[in-house]
């Protein structure tokens, strides 16, 4: 399976996802635009809280090629954040209210660069998490030492895992997946991670198999913890339940699967203006590979990049960006259905 991208795909286009999402089914089945929901709600335009988070894209490129991926990463693509970008995020980040510091990818610890930039941020007091796809522990010798690593920074580790089986994992993820996933949390399980008491955290990530959107979080929480005990001896702190959002590959599964009309009326129906008003995109900044700048990593993906007057790290302003208004789309109904989704899960 090759990236959209590698495949010349219509849909690696941002411009063409975007006008997907913006004509097909909200003409079609006369359903409201996202802007309009919010206007309704009185929450548009949407406006900034205090920025509390970076959550930083340091490459696209991934030992995995998941078919739900929105940010279409694989063996193939290249993009890779350079030392350069890195240390244009530290001088930002010094000294900057922002606690903490997100790192996704790809999987982030192909970056070159990325040991040094975790030391570098700890360095400067900055809590960082990583979003790690397990299977780059085992995936070769070089990265084995990993969970010592981050132990050694108090990093605290985000793990997808789609189901705790093989079977729904592997559909999802490729085959094998969920087997070197296991290995992977027995290694991190053994170095404290996830163990209570430890203070080293690990939390899983759970997302939909297919065009649904997810059951309640505590009650996924409870079946998780439960069955990877029992069957595995594993241990985690909490499950963050996330909606699939309708960008890159999900996208492209919906519409090849005929369940794109049904699935964006289903989260438009499900719109909460609870959720609406806390989502992720209202305290976090957005770095791009190449530091260009962004609401959230789904804009990020779709080129929805902030004003040019501030719209690369090296021209980083928070009075600015604190009086930006937040840029959306359809794709944003995924984050504002039923309890709200974010990277940590659900928002109410």
């Amino acid at each position: 399976m090759k990236s959209l991208k590698a495949s010349g795909h219509l849909l690696s286009d941002s411009a063409s996802q975007i006008k997907t999402l913006h004509d097909q089914v909200f003409d079609k089945l006369q359903l409201p635009l996202f802007d309009q929901k919010m206007e309704a709600a009185s929450l548009y335009p949407l406006k900034p809280a205090r920025t509390t988070t970076m959550q930083i894209n340091v490459g696209k490129m991934c030992n995995q090629i998941c078919k739900h991926c929105h940010v279409d990463a694989g063996p193939d693509r290249k993009e890779i954040m350079t030392r350069h970008t890195m240390q244009q995020c530290l001088d930002k980040l010094a000294g900057s209210e922002i606690t903490t510091v997100d790192l996704t990818g790809g999987a982030p610890e192909m970056n070159p660069d990325f040991r040094w930039f975790v030391a570098e941020l700890t360095a400067i007091g900055k809590q960082v998490i990583v979003r790690c796809n397990l299977t780059i522990i085992v995936a070769n010798p070089k990265y084995h030492d990993l969970p010592d690593f981050f132990k050694q920074h108090q990093v605290e580790v985000v793990s997808s895992l789609p189901f705790y089986n093989a079977d729904k994992t592997d559909r999802q993820r490729g085959k094998g997946v969920f087997e070197d996933s296991v290995k992977a949390l027995r290694m991190l399980n053994t170095r404290g991670y996830g163990v209570e008491g430890s203070g080293l955290i690990l939390n899983l990530v759970y997302n939909p198999n297919g065009a649904f959107m997810p059951a309640p979080q505590q009650g996924l929480q409870r079946q998780f913890k439960k069955a990877l005990h029992d069957e595995f001896g594993i241990v985690f702190n909490e499950l963050f339940a996330i909606t699939n959002i309708p960008v890159s590959r999900y996208l492209d599964y919906l519409i090849s699967s005929g369940n794109y009309d049904g699935y964006m009326e289903k989260l438009v129906n499900a719109f909460n203006p609870i959720a609406a008003s806390g989502v992720m995109c209202r305290s976090m900044v957005s770095v791009g590979w190449d530091g260009s700048l962004y609401d959230c990593d789904f804009n990020q993906m779709l080129d929805m990049q902030f004003d040019p007057a501030y719209n690369h790290i090296s021209r980083y302003d928070q009075e600015l960006i604190d009086n930006r208004e937040i840029k959306t789309g359809q794709h944003c109904y995924g984050c504002t259905a039923g309890a709200g989704s974010s990277c940590g899960g659900n928002t109410i």
